[in-house]
């Protein structure tokens, strides 16, 4: 965000970057189901950002001293791949990785009801194939439907979604140029089914009325990816009960 170099007009008569309206989501994809191995997992894409989740558990907690006694562990890695990114990444976990494996962690906790599972682990892996803006939402929204794919209780899916600040204008689902040279970018994740925010971030400056009216903004996009969530799901449990 903030720079200063070649800083391109973002939006034009009304329209962004990418030819969306302010308050217009990128093309949104998901499937649940897609790896054979994981008890659950799921593929997202908002746009050119795509991202794979995958859950393991609950299962046998290793090393046994980090085990809870009331309730389940939830571990949770995001990492974005090699080819990812424009530049070649580095294999290695940076800081940015870790920080956000944590935000991530705790914005899917509240909806996971892990007192069902004393002394167990339950981990999610979250893998950016490319990225384009708003991984950290995507990986969100991703690793809920793979939470729900595995069969984990959960009081609610979690949805996520970046709204932004360009060129003075509050803007839904931030792509990449737009969080590189826009004033202000805000992910936000919540469960829409209880009304609760999970994830609430901000990376630059808003005026009080623009909080409002970008956090509206979040919550009736995050309300349209819980609808998509909802349709992944299901058609992978109609088509199953069909074929059986």
């Amino acid at each position: 965000m903030g720079l200063d170099k070649e800083r391109p007009q973002l939006i034009v008569n009304g329209r962004r970057i990418d030819g969306r309206a302010p308050d217009e989501l990128r093309p949104i994809e998901m499937e649940v189901g897609v790896l054979k191995n994981a008890d659950g997992s799921a593929i997202v894409s908002f746009g050119n950002t795509r991202v794979l989740a995958a859950v393991y558990g609950p299962r046998e907690v290793m090393p046994k001293h980090v085990a809870m006694v009331d309730r389940a562990v939830i571990r949770c890695r995001y990492r974005m791949l090699s080819f990812s990114t424009e530049e070649r990444k580095s294999p290695a976990p940076s800081r940015r990785e870790i920080e956000l494996s944590k935000v991530i962690r705790e914005a899917l906790e509240p909806a996971i009801m892990s007192e069902l599972f004393p002394r167990t682990a339950i981990d999610i892996f979250i893998e950016v194939l490319n990225a384009d803006g708003g991984t950290r939402t995507t990986g969100i929204t991703a690793a809920a439907l793979a939470l729900a794919d595995a069969g984990i209780p959960m009081r609610d899916l979690v949805a996520g979604v970046a709204v932004g600040k360009v060129d003075g204008v509050i803007v839904l689902d931030i792509n990449k140029v737009e969080d590189m040279y826009g004033e202000a970018d805000m992910p936000v994740a919540a469960m829409p089914g209880v009304g609760r925010i999970t994830l609430l971030q901000l990376n630059g400056v808003l005026s009080r009325d623009e909080f409002s009216q970008a956090l509206a903004l979040a919550l009736r996009g995050i309300r349209k990816i819980y609808e998509l969530q909802k349709e992944a799901l299901r058609r992978k449990y109609v088509s199953t009960t069909e074929e059986v």
